[in-house]
């Protein structure tokens, strides 16, 4: 899942990107509303957590622009004002849902869940295929019942990889989704963690490389 981290706080903001990095999210950070515009011009985001009260261009109008686009990305709204009037008038702008300050980064962490399954077709809460189980929530990989232990990037291919059902997974599509703006699209960082993710799961191998056109399970 890739993210989109929109506070003025840059404090804030640096702590939830990091805090959802662990959860094996890909996530870019901006502190103010013009770099946000900029950002989801370029990238596909399959969430937006998006301060209210922003410097240079406001979060609302942030929101309105994505609702304009008629992009997939969802939104979740931050405000320090917990007032119904707000989150109404939030919602009514085009936000998918809505988290006042303070708030516990284990409820952030969810919403995000929530809102990144409303971005394609729907999927069960946990996914499973070729004997492999994956619990996006739990953080937990399974193979014929028993329990695998992987880094935060190769949770997050792994979950590209099964949400695509089958289908082939480019390693631009992986770098994509599991990785952030900073990574040089010119390493060999999507085959690395491929190959140690096939060890990982052990065989006989589930990962299927498709010659000239990516990955699939």
């Amino acid at each position: 899942m890739r993210v989109l981290v929109v506070e003025d706080e840059q404090l804030l903001a640096d702590a939830v990107a990091t805090g959802l990095r662990r959860e094996a999210m890909a996530v870019d950070v901006v502190y103010d509303g013009a770099a946000a515009l900029e950002r989801v011009g370029v990238n596909d985001y399959d969430v937006v957590v998006l301060d209210r009260d922003l410097p240079l261009v406001h979060g609302d109008d942030v929101c309105r622009r994505i609702v304009e686009l008629g992009m997939p990305t969802r939104v979740l709204m931050l405000t320090a004002s917990g007032d119904v009037s707000d989150r109404v008038e939030g919602l009514e702008i085009g936000a998918d849902d809505y988290l006042p300050k303070p708030f516990a980064f284990s409820e952030l962490t969810a919403r995000v869940r929530a809102l990144g399954r409303r971005t394609s077709m729907p999927l069960p809460p946990v996914l499973e295929r070729a004997g492999i189980k994956l619990d996006p929530n739990r953080r937990e990989v399974f193979r014929e019942g028993k329990e695998v232990q992987l880094a935060p990037k190769e949770f997050a291919v792994l979950e590209v990889l099964l949400r695509s059902e089958g289908a082939v997974v480019s390693a631009e599509q992986l770098l994509e989704k599991a990785w952030d703006e900073n990574t040089d699209p010119f390493t060999n960082v999507v085959r690395v963690t491929v190959m140690t993710l096939r060890r990982k799961l052990g065989e006989p191998p589930v990962i299927v490389t498709v010659p000239g056109s990516g990955y699939r399970i």
